[in-house]
């Protein structure tokens, strides 16, 4: 597969797993914060809070998440590179 080929599919799946991570954030917190019977047109000013910390919980886990999984990723490549070193193949 051709580099620029394969940008493009990284950049696809980048743009599908965030719409994914939107979609997830916004019903997880909309079955939190939103009451299933609605009141009032507009939200209220505890509701309205609790969305805002609901997503910011969301998007800080997803950060910490992404930041774990980068840093494991790195490790097995160097674990990886070692053991192909060790071994003599490449």
């Amino acid at each position: 597969m051709d580099p620029l080929r394969a940008q493009q599919l990284a950049a696809e799946l980048e743009v599908d797993m965030m719409a994914d991570m939107y979609n997830r954030m916004t019903q997880a917190c909309h079955r939190k914060c939103v009451p299933p019977h609605y009141k009032d047109a507009e939200l209220s000013k505890g509701e309205s809070v609790c969305l805002d910390r609901c997503v910011a919980k969301y998007l800080e886990v997803h950060e910490r998440m992404g930041k774990k999984l980068t840093e494991l990723s790195l490790q097995d490549e160097e674990l990886l590179r070692r053991m192909q070193q060790g071994t003599g193949t490449a």
